[in-house]
């Protein structure tokens, strides 16, 4: 099995891809804050134009398929699974 690490910056370059697709904005126009809470795990902060917008884990999940898609990768064969490390923030494993 291959396993791909997805680094938080990456993970945040794939929310910003994910919600201007959606916002039909800019990617640069669209600010992500990555967030970990133990009661409610993984989510994210978005805000484009002013406007702000909690996304859920499977948003995130989401947002990285397109993410490997774009990479030439089969996003559904793909196992994601979100980790948070205490050196690397949030990172994401695919494993296929």
């Amino acid at each position: 099995m291959e396993a791909v690490k997805i680094s938080e910056q990456e993970i945040i370059n794939a929310l910003c891809m994910y919600i201007a697709d959606k916002r039909q904005v800019a990617p640069t126009d669209v600010l992500a804050e990555l967030m970990y809470d133990d009661e409610y795990g993984f989510s994210a902060e978005v805000e484009v134009n002013g406007r702000t917008q909690i996304l859920i884990k499977a948003n995130l999940i989401e947002a990285l398929r397109l993410w490997l898609e774009e990479r030439g990768l089969d996003p559904f064969a793909a196992r994601l699974q979100l980790e948070l490390h205490e050196d690397e923030g949030i990172i994401a494993i695919a494993t296929f």
